[in-house]
Order: C-alpha cells, then structure tokens, then sequence
C-alpha cells in the first residue's frame, strides 16, 4: 500500500510525461504506459478527490482526444501505419482502462460526473475524429456503469440532461457511424436508469434482456432522418426528467449551435441546427411545464452562449426557448431578463426582442403592462439597497420599442410611461447600481469598461419613447433648449420636465388630455421626488384650455396647497401654475389675491429659483399696473431679493438686481417709512457691487440705483453712478461718504455694518471695494464713532491685512493708515490698548503732516506693512 504523499507523487509524475507528448503524431507507447500505470495506481488506497480525478482525467483526454485521425498520421509516415494503427488502438484502449479503473475507484454520482464532465466538450468539436472518441469513451463508460454490481445512485443519475443532450446533438452527426453509437450510448443510458426504476421497486432484472428490450423500443436508427430517432428519445425519456434536467437538455442543445458554420462547413452546420432544433423545439412542447423553477438559469445559459453563436439562422434556434417559456411564464421570463447585464448589448436586446417576434409569443398587452407596474416601483429593494429592477424593465421596453408591431399597443399606456419614466428618472440621478456590466469579446483583460450612468439611460429611454410615439418635434425642441442635460440632473429635473410638457403643449400633443387627467390622482401620491416631477408636468398644462374643465380644487387649491409646501421647488413650481391660471378671466381675481402670500413664500429661498419664481410673478405686477395701492408687498418683495445681490452666481446677481429696479420703478408715492428704510439698505450694497469688474452687474447696480435716487429724490454725487474703480478714483469715494453721512445720518452705522458684513465676502472685489470704503467712511464719522464700533472696524482690517489677495492686504493697511490719522486728528476716543493708533509725533518727528512734502518724499510705510503681512499670510 502507498502512501498519499507517494502516490501523489507517482501521479505527477506520469501526467507530466503524458503533457510532454506530441499531440500531432503517435511513435511511443509512453502515453500508453503511462495511463496503464495510472490505472493500477487506481487501486491503491487512499483514493483521489474529485479535483484531482478531473484534472487527471482532462490531462489524459486532451492528449489522446488532440491527436490527428489516424488516416492522416499514417499517411505522414507511410513506412510506420501497421505500427500507428496498433499503438494508436492500444492508446485508447488503456485510456478507456483508466476511465473504468477511476470508476472503480470511486463508484458514486460524484465519481461518475468527474470523468463523463471532461468528455462532453469534445462531443461537439468541430472535427470528425475528436467527436468518434468522445462518444466513443462515453458509451465504454456508461456501458462499465451498466455492468458494474454495486453501482446505486439514490440521488439520480449526475448531469444526465447534459449528457442526454450531448448524444442527441451526436444523433444527428453528418458522421453515420458516429449518430449510430450515439444512439446506442443513448440506449444504455435508459437502460441504466430503467434499471435503477426497477431496483428501487424492488424488480429482478436481466440487464442484458433489459438492454435489448430497450433498444427495439427506442427503434433502430435511422440515417435518412435521425430527427426521427431524436423526437422517440426525448418523449421516452419523459419519466426522467425534471426541471433541473429539461435545464440541461436544453443548454446542451446549444451547445450543438456554437461557431457551427465555421468549425462544420455548410452542410454539417445545417445538420447540427436541425438537430438543435428539433431537440429544443420537442423538449419545450413537451416540458416546458417542468422549466418553471429553473427559468433564470435557462435565459443565463441562453445568454451565455449567444456570445458563441454567430450565424443567422442559429441565433433564432437558440432564441427558441424565450418565446415558447414567455407564452406560458410570461412573468417569470421577464424576471429573468431583468437580470440580463445593463446596459444591454446586442445579445440581450435580441432575447428582449424575442419576447414577441416569435410565435409562440407572450401576450403583447399583458408584457407591456407588467413592465409599467415594474416601472412605478422606486428602485430601492425592501433591505433599502439600490434595485436594477426599473431600469432593466426601462431597457426592456426600449428594445420592444425596436419592433414596429409592438409600437401600436405602446399608444395605449403611452401617458402612464411616460409620467412613469419621468419618475425614473429623477429616482436615478445620483443612483449607484450595482456592477451588472455585460463582458465584451473584443474588450482586452487590463480595459474597463465605462461605468453605467443609470439616469442617462433612462433618459434615453424616454427620448426612444417620445420619438416612436411621434413627438419628434417636442425631442428636437428639448435638444435644442438643453431639456434633456436638465432633466438627468438633481438640482435641474423639474426644469427639463416642465420644459418637456411645454413643449407637448407648444405642438398640441394629442395624449396631453389623457396625460392632464392622469396627473391629478398623481399629485397626491408617492414621495417628494414623485411629486416634484408630476407636479412640473402638470403646472405646464395649465395653458391647456380643457383645464377649465378641471374642477377648481385640482387646480387653484393644489396650487395653493403647494405654496406652504417644505421643498422650495414645490413653492415656485405652485406660483407658477397660479400664474398660468392668472391668465384666464375667471381666475386672474382670486390669483392676484394671493400675490401677498406668493410673495412671503420666497423667503430664504435659494437665489437660482427667487430668480424663477420672481420671473413669472413679474406678469402678476404688471396686471396690477396701479392698482396695488399697498407697498407693503413691493416692500417684502424688494426684502427678498436684496440679499441675492451678493449671490456667487452672476446670473442670479443679474436678474435679482434687475428685477430690483423694476419694481422700485412701480412704486408710487407716498414713501412709507418701511420702504424707505428698505431702499435706503439697499444704497451701500449697489454701491459696493457696482465695484465688482463686471461689465453686466455693474450697469445693472446703476440703473437700479438711479431709480431708487430718482423715487427717494437722492441727491448722490454724480461720481456715485460711475463704474471706475474705487483704487484710482479715491477722492470720488471720500465724496461719496461725506454725502451719506450730511445725508443719511440715521442710517450711517447701518452702512459702516454693511460693509463690515461685505468685507467678508468670498470675492476678493467686493472686500476690496468695502475695505477702500470703510477707509474712507470712518474718518467722515467725526463724533459720532464709538469705541464698540471703532474696535470692529479694527479687527475687521486687522483680519483683512492677512488676506490672500495682494491688493486687499495693501488696501486694508491703507484704510488703517488712514484711520489712525483721521483719530489723532479728530481727537477721537481711542480704544483702550489699542496697538495701532499711536501717537504720530513719535513716528513723524520731522513734521506733523506729510500730505504737504513732495510725493517721492510721502510714507509708504503702509505698503511694506501690507506686503509683508501677505507674504507671511501665503507661507502659513
């Protein structure tokens, strides 16, 4: 007996001299020898596991299987093909030795499977020879199993479907001999499990009678039509197999259809389709009932293997199964394909396709309507993960689009899609899938591919729906408005969903009166993100004349409702359905009545959609022309839009300063003192502003400040509406402060805040523009500067000196200078301890002013001051 490790050892090493064998000619009986060794290494204990007897098994396979035919390696070596013919037999007869011997060693299910699994790929190769010794040594091992006593499998016979399938392909070979042995290899089979029926019942059996019965009930074989052989053995086998079985038959009979035209030639690859499909076709007519369980795998091994399958014709054998599984589990193959790798490539488009391009087929309504509940769902599972589900049924319903018979039954529940596919597609912005990417051939291993973008592909899918539903107008109007970038982003959706409806209203869509009566259940339900996008949809409608149709409670008191909403996009979306309606003779009265309340909603709102909303009230104020004698509106209005003037985004600094002159232009005399006290804030902020460099808000700070001059009869320096900088322009600065300190006395210390405030600001224009300001206020305010106040305009510099930009550092070390004389002269109250007012005697002995010596003789010492703190400010 030997040891594990020596027999181990002994294994290696016979399979390593069978590896180095040549696989194109046969002049040694070492691979002979070598499997005889490994035969009667076989019988000593302990015995392999199930790996090691696979790989020993593939390792003595490929070597024999991959030698020429014998023909050919006698005609390459004439003087030699007595002594090939005898070796070449003598080779394989110890190869199917060794196949018995493993057997022996381990006479199970599991032992059976790891020697008849190496044999079932060569079943199918594409020459002749290969596919004889592969049947061939299944048969010599089913025929070992039949005989062999002690042989029970209590847990059925291993891979039988695969195995089954196999030798039915082989049926049907264009090599006669070969579909003979195939059919007896059949029969040995059926007599195998006959027999394991009989043992169970507790039946003496002959297995030779046994045998022979079989094989006249199986009929002789037929080389004229080996179909007819096929179709006897799948409806006898019946009693054999179960859905795990029907599985494997029918993966086995695709295998039949891989690269078959190239590896074949014509005429074989026409016989293998045929056998093909005759197998499938029988095999799902038959049992399809049986496949329930195991559909998923069926439409994944389907998949798998269209990778493999090229030619035409094969490709619709191999499709077969779809189409008959779908007109009995419909639901269920569905599920399956929703499981198909996204974004799907041509492969799982085509099973999409095939759904209802092949009869039989699945009800075309009922596929369509179990894909729009599958479309209402939102894409999270119940453990609160990230679900595929909608956007693979989303796919799905772009490639049924594909077919023009599919289109027509589309129209029916063309509303319900589309609302539902909009929903989707708010859903999936910012929505991680999980990695489902279909593997591409041409793909190398070190490339990866793009990462799926699941609201783009959504967006795409309602593009594909729009233009097979005939809105080829409102696509291209999207297109050209940017609609749908808008739409696959969070911030922008509702936009290019509003822009969408629009559009559809704009081309007088036909379905938009069923889409505005399906809306109005909608608004009511889901969560915020399906509220959102109805609602868009459904305000744009509101231009419709059916609207007037609708009763007022679904219009004008959504609306209202929607006013008092939490998510400030539900606010604006409101006032502008209120809007819309405002148009309409019968509602302007009751909507002018809540512009005091469409205004109040506004408030810290975000500038971007004040923008909005503010556009659309716009028409509300001018259908008031002057008839609103209450300012008390124009005031909070105005209150709203000032604290956008200083919006990081230009766009909103635009519109909001804009719309601010406008209004104050609508104004009407008598001046409140709750308006006066707005406008008056408001002086300072357009003032800075104006300073910022930008061509477009600075003229828009101009305009808006000589209307708001011009309503509260300012009289400001003429310098104050001029665009030049500050910098140079000094002198112009000291005017403008004096003029608000004779003239707004009262309101001096709400300028000195405000620029403190705007000091802060993230652009480095505006703390420039406050800091040359505040240099140039504080010495103007005398007497009336109090320490509190003196101290915050002190640590507000002091913080600005160490600014990161340049001119901001000098310029505040200016105003600081600046101040520091205008204290000394005035004879301010100074703060206590204060470091940077000092005494000027002790640092201007020579004189005590320098405003009188020549310029190049003037202190700079600010400059150095300020460009040292800068510098220091950059290296921390």
């Amino acid at each position: 007996m030997e040891t594990k490790g020596e027999k181990e050892t002994t294994m290696k090493m016979m399979m390593r001299q069978i590896q180095e064998e040549p696989v194109d000619s046969l002049l040694s009986p070492v691979r002979r020898q070598a499997m005889e060794i490994l035969a009667q290494l076989s019988h000593t204990k302990p015995a392999l596991s199930v790996r090691e007897r696979v790989e020993l098994v593939n390792t003595c396979v490929r070597s024999v299987f991959s030698l020429p035919s014998v023909r050919a390696m006698q005609e390459k070596d004439e003087a030699k093909a007595e002594v090939i013919q005898t070796l070449y037999h003598q080779t394989l007869d110890s190869l199917q030795k060794l196949l018995n011997a493993l057997f022996i060693e381990d006479p199970t299910p599991a032992g059976l499977k790891s020697i008849l699994e190496p044999l079932g790929p060569w079943m199918n190769s594409g020459k002749a020879h290969e596919r004889a010794r592969a049947v061939n040594s299944n048969i010599s091992v089913l025929n070992h199993t039949l005989v062999t006593l002690p042989f029970s499998m209590t847990s059925g016979f291993p891979a039988l479907g695969l195995l089954l399938g196999r030798l039915l392909l082989r049926i049907g070979d264009p090599d006669e001999e070969i579909g003979r042995e195939a059919l007896d290899g059949i029969t040995i089979l059926y007599t195998i499990l006959d027999l394991q029926k009989r043992t169970k019942d507790k039946e003496d059996t002959n297995k030779k009678e046994l045998y022979e019965i079989n094989k006249h009930f199986l009929g002789p074989y037929n080389p004229v039509s080996p179909c007819q052989n096929i179709l006897r053995v799948i409806a006898e086998f019946g009693d054999f197999l179960g859905p795990q079985q029907v599985k494997d038959l029918l993966l086995a009979a695709l295998e039949g259809l891989k690269d078959i035209s190239e590896a074949q030639g014509k005429d074989s690859g026409e016989m293998m389709q045929l056998a093909s499909e005759v197998t499938l076709s029988s095999v799902l007519e038959w049992y399809r009932h049986r496949a329930l369980e195991v559909i998923p795998e069926i439409m994944q091994g389907i998949y798998m293997q269209l990778s493999h399958i090229q030619e035409p014709r094969a490709r619709e054998v191999a499709l077969l199964p779809i189409s008959f599984l779908a007109s009995s589990f419909m639901t269920e193959v569905v599920v399956a394909l929703f499981m198909c790798p996204l974004p799907l490539d041509s492969n799982g488009a085509e099973m999409w396709r095939q759904l209802i391009l092949r009869k039989p087929s699945c009800d075309v309504r009922d596929l369509l309507d179990l894909l729009l509940t599958t479309l209402k769902e939102k894409p999270i599972t119940k453990k609160g993960r990230a679900s595929i589900v909608p956007l693979a049924a989303a796919s799905g319903l772009c490639e049924l689009l594909s077919v023009n018979s599919c289109v027509g039954r589309v129209r029916r529940i063309y509303p319900q899609l589309l609302l539902a596919l909009l929903i989707q597609v708010h859903y999936h912005i910012g929505l991680s899938l999980p990695s489902r990417v279909a593997p591409r051939k041409d793909a190398k291993d070190d490339t990866q591919l793009p990462a799926i973008l699941p609201v783009c592909w959504m967006v795409k899918v309602v593009k594909t729906l729009l233009l097979k539903m005939g809105c080829s107008y409102e696509s291209t109007f999207l297109e050209e408005q940017g609609g749908w970038e808008l739409m696959g982003q969070a911030e922008n959706h509702y936009r290019g969903v509003a822009l969408l409806a629009r559009a559809m209203v704009h081309y007088s869509c036909q379905e938009l009166c069923r889409i505005l009566y399906l809306l109005i259940p909608l608004l009511e339900r889901g969560d915020e993100k399906h509220k959102v996008t109805a609602t868009a949809f459904f305000v744009e409608l509101f231009h419709m004349e059916q609207v007037r149709r609708i009763p007022e409670e679904y219009s004008l008191g959504r609306m209202v409702e929607g006013l008092s909403h939490r998510n400030p996009v539900m606010k604006v979306l409101s006032i502008r359905g209120l809007v819309i309606l405002a148009r309409r003779s019968e509602k302007m009265a009751k909507v002018h009545a809540l512009l005091p309340t469409m205004v109040k909603c506004l408030k810290n709102m975000d500038g971007e959609l004040v923008v909005e909303a503010v556009r659309d009230l716009k028409t509300i104020f001018k259908g008031q022309g002057k008839k609103l004698t209450d300012s008390s509106v124009y005031v909070e209005m105005l209150q709203i839009l000032l604290p956008h003037f200083s919006d990081a985004r230009k766009e909103v600094r635009v519109s909001c300063i804009s719309v601010y002159g406008k209004v104050v232009q609508k104004l009407r005399i008598p001046c409140t003192e709750a308006l006066e006290e707005q406008l008056t804030s408001t002086l300072l902020p357009l003032l800075l502003i104006m300073q910022e460099g930008n061509a477009k808000v600075s003229q828009k700070c101009e305009k808006t400040l000589f209307r708001c001059a011009c309503f509260m009869k300012w009289e400001l320096p003429k310098r104050a509406y001029s665009q030049k900088p500050w910098e140079n322009h000094l002198q112009t600065v000291t005017k403008i402060c004096q003029y608000l300190v004779n003239s707004h006395r009262d309101s001096v210390f709400t300028f000195l805040s405000q620029s403190l405030e705007f000091a802060k600001n993230s652009r480095a224009s505006l703390r420039k523009s406050s800091v040359i300001f505040i240099g140039s206020l504080v010495p103007c305010m005398k007497n009336i500067m109090t320490e509190e106040r003196l101290n915050e305009v002190k640590v507000t510099l002091e913080i600005l000196r160490h600014d990161p930009e340049a001119s901001v550092c000098i310029y505040a070390a200016q105003a600081q200078d600046h101040i520091m004389a205008s204290c000394w002269r005035n004879s301010w109250p100074l703060p206590h301890g204060d470091s940077w007012v000092c005494d000027p005697s002790s640092s201007h002995r020579w004189s005590s002013s320098c405003e009188n010596l020549p310029t190049s003789h003037q202190r700079r010492s600010w400059i150095m001051q300020a460009l040292g703190s800068w510098k220091m400010s950059l290296k921390q």
